[in-house]
């Protein structure tokens, strides 16, 4: 080799890096937005059962300003949310307009409209994501917000 193509080389590895290093990011935020959207589905089914496996053991709820009940722990979440299910049709859903991830990788936050049975937009969630040791995504913090008088 030669000394330019040693050269060039050099050069283009931190492109290298930082183009694996974007396209990583991008799929993580995939995983977070298919994880929220997994979840979300377990109201539209009706599945209160799969509904705990995207809540960590240590996942604090917290409520909006017009209700500040902080939920700690999973089985206080799983007790709380359990009306929800009861009804045979959702009282409301969401799904995520926005994900962003550390670069690490292990934490990430999806946002987006919740929606009442009509469709309408009611208000905003907030949700932080934890990489768990067993590979899985659970929501570690959440907290929905009602929508900004325009």
């Amino acid at each position: 080799m030669n000394r330019r193509t040693l050269l060039l080389g050099a050069l283009s590895a931190p492109c290298a890096r930082s183009t694996q290093g974007a396209q990583s990011a991008a799929s993580v935020r995939d995983a977070v937005r298919y994880a929220e959207l997994q979840f979300a589905a377990t109201m539209a089914r009706r599945d209160f059962g799969a509904f705990p496996a995207f809540i960590s053991d240590e996942a604090v709820f917290l409520g909006s300003e017009c209700n500040r009940r902080v939920l700690r722990g999973r089985p206080a979440i799983i007790a709380a949310w359990k009306a929800f299910f009861d009804t045979p049709a959702a009282p409301f859903s969401w799904a995520p307009d926005f994900t962003e991830v550390l670069d690490s990788g292990g934490l990430a936050l999806s946002s987006g409209p919740v929606r009442n049975p009509a469709g309408e937009p009611t208000g905003r969630f907030n949700s932080i994501w934890r990489l768990e040791s067993d590979g899985r995504w659970r929501v570690v913090f959440d907290q929905g917000s009602p929508l900004c008088p325009r």
